[in-house]
Order: C-alpha cells, then structure tokens, then sequence
C-alpha cells in the first residue's frame, strides 16, 4: 500500500511539473546559471566591494555572455533561412541521383519507388526551417530568464545566512545543498573545457570542409555538449544536412565522419568519465537522467539532465543517512588508488642480495695471574 500511494503521488507530482515546464525549465536555468557565478560574486566580496556591485557584476556578467550568444545565433540563423530555399530544388537532383545509384546496384524500380517514394525534400527542408524557428523562438524567452537571474542574483547574497539557519535545524539538507552546488560547479567546469574544445575543433574541420555558417554549427556542437551521450549525435544532423544539400553525399558522409571522430572520442568515451568522477555519477544514470529530465522538461531539461539529478539527489538521497544504498548504486565507484611504484634503487636493493652477517667474534682470554696482579698494583698505586 505504501508503494502504491508513493509511486501514485509520483505520478500526480510529474504531471505537474510537466504541464508547467515552461516555468520550471526557465527557473532551473537560471538557478543553475547563478550558482556557476555564485565565486565571482563571492571572490570580489572578500576584496571588499558591496553587495550591490556584486550583484550588478555578476548581473552584466551573465547578461553580456547570453547576449552575445543570442546575437551570434540569431544572425546565424538569419543567413541560413536565407541559404535553405536555395537549395530545396537540388533535393530532387539528389534524389533521381540516388535512384540510379541504387539501380546500378541491382535494386529493381519498383523495390527503390517504394523505398523513396515517401521522401520529400521539400518537406524535409521545412521541417528543419521549422525547427530552427522553434530553436530561435528561445531567445524570446530570454528576458524572462534575464528578470530571474536579476532576483537570483540579488538573493544569492545572504545564500550562507540562510543555508546557517537551515543547518540549526536540519543539518543534513543544508550539507545537500551545499553538496549540490560544488557538484554543479564541477561539472559545468569540466563540461564547458570540453565543450569549447569540441566547438573549435568542429568549426575549424567545417571550415576546411567548406560547409556554410561554420559558426553557427560550432556554437550548436558548444551547446549540444551539455547533453550527455547523444550530444554530438543531436549537432552533426544540421551540418550533414546541409553538406548534402550543398555539395552532395560525399560531403556529407565527410562531415559525418569528422563528427564521429571528434565528438564520439571525446563527449562519449573521454568526457563521461570525467563528468561522472567531478560528480559522482555513473554512466547509466547519466543517460536515463537524460531520457527522463528530456520528457518532463523538454530541451532544457536535456540540457539540465545532470544539474536537475544532483539537484533530486540532494533532496532524496543525501537528506536521509539511511539511503546510502541508492547513492551505492546509481553513483560512480571511487577509483583505488595506484600503489606507489618502486624506484630503481628500491628495485636494485631487493633483487640484490642480503649481505652475510659478520662472523662472532671470539671471546676475550681471561687474564692471566700476571695481568690480575699487575691491576691490582696500579689500583693501589691510585689510592
């Protein structure tokens, strides 16, 4: 009975969160954002400025950052609405060109008219017009993030008297809290070294390649790279696409490959290792969080997977000492770590071997009556 009124409370309390995640996705981000910027803030309070010029910095700071993002993808964007409808007449030149590619192959017409008859490249040139739209539609959406952070930014201020008042009576949750944040710092840190690696090299093989708005593909692999595992698989369609369009499918099995080679070395087998260490997250937890915070909050809760996991962490877990078990399961195992290596003089003095222990000496003769009588005499000569 207690599972079942617990997994339906579950249920009611998701559908909740899901029917107004255009409020909490925004709230969540601008939270975590915050809490990324809470040690500027903090750093240039110990140097003696007040509060209200830390809050403007960290306020402008956030702001000229999101700006600039805004602008580059919004211009990027721009340019590309522009480039597509050029290009819609050349999928119907790639796709008679497929269709002869495949008949060489001995596939016969009415086997490939069934395979391609449904393919419409002017619905496929809409369909990704209308999700770049949807994308720039969330710049809409940045003024109300704006006002958040400016209140956030206010509050976060006094955050140490609070989370103080908090530990006089539960001193669990105030350790939590407290937990979660340097968690979400560590992986926002590591996770943007990465992803401004992923984005150059990205840009910089796009270049090269010859694809259009380089840019705007670096800017995407960049933002892409905080959704774990899949990222670079969400980034690589947009400029595939787009080399096919322009240069035909040899470009594009190019591009593909370039993203294969950079993006799955580094987001899939160098980066969750380093994401699961900084906080304590196994690999498989990482990709079901993602699946689910994706469901309940849509793009951004793709983009929060991990922050919004620490965050139910914390609440759930880390709360209550009896829950161990859970964090035993879903968390990264600790690394043992290596015994230290021998140096090469240890090496040599245990290969070599022991020295033989110096023979006893004999004992001394005992002395003669001669020797007995000659003491005594000098030990009366001393008196």
């Amino acid at each position: 009975m207690i599972i079942l009124l617990g997994a339906g409370a579950a249920v009611l309390v998701l559908a909740g969160i899901r029917s107004v995640a255009w409020l909490v996705g925004p709230i969540f981000l601008a939270l975590i954002i915050v809490i990324a910027l809470k040690p500027v803030q903090t750093w240039l309070l110990r140097r003696g400025w007040p509060a209200w010029a830390t809050t403007l910095v960290l306020v402008v700071l956030v702001t000229g950052v999101l700006v600039v993002l805004a602008l580059v993808f919004v211009v990027s964007v721009a340019r590309l609405a522009a480039l597509i409808p050029q290009y819609a007449d050349r999928g119907d030149d790639l796709k008679a060109s497929l269709s002869s590619s495949l008949e060489g192959l001995g596939v016969s017409s009415s086997q490939l008219q069934d395979a391609v008859g449904d393919i419409d490249p002017a619905r496929i040139v809409t369909l990704a017009a209308a999700i770049l739209s949807d994308l720039s539609g969330l710049v809409v959406g940045l003024v109300f993030l704006l006002c958040l952070m400016l209140f956030l930014s206010v509050e976060a201020g006094g955050i140490d008297r609070r989370l103080a008042a908090v530990a006089t009576d539960r001193p669990q949750l105030a350790d939590a809290l407290r937990s979660f944040a340097q968690g979400t710092r560590s992986y926002l840190i590591v996770t943007t070294v990465f992803g401004l690696i992923v984005a150059v090299l990205d840009g910089a093989a796009l270049a090269i390649i010859g694809v259009p708005l380089p840019l705007l593909w670096a800017l995407l692999a960049f933002v892409t790279n905080y959704v774990p595992n899949i990222g670079f698989v969400i980034g690589v369609i947009p400029p595939a696409l787009l080399a096919l369009l322009t240069s035909g499918v040899g470009q594009m099995l190019l591009v593909i490959a370039v993203y294969s080679v950079l993006n799955f070395v580094i987001q899939t087998l160098i980066q969750p290792r380093f994401v699961g260490d900084s906080v304590g997250l196994a690999m498989t937890t990482t990709f079901v969080a993602l699946v689910f915070w994706a469901w309940l909050l849509g793009p951004l809760g793709a983009l929060l997977a991990i922050p919004l996991t620490l965050l139910a962490k914390a609440l759930l877990v880390d709360v209550d000492p009896s829950a161990g078990w859970a964090t035993a399961l879903a968390g990264s195992l600790a690394r043992e770590p290596k015994p230290p290596r021998a140096g090469r003089r240890a090496r040599r003095a245990v290969a070599a071997p022991a020295p033989s222990a110096p023979a006893p000496s004999a004992p001394a003769p005992p002395a003669t009556d001669g020797a007995a009588t000659d003491g005594a005499a000098a030990g009366s000569a001393a008196v």
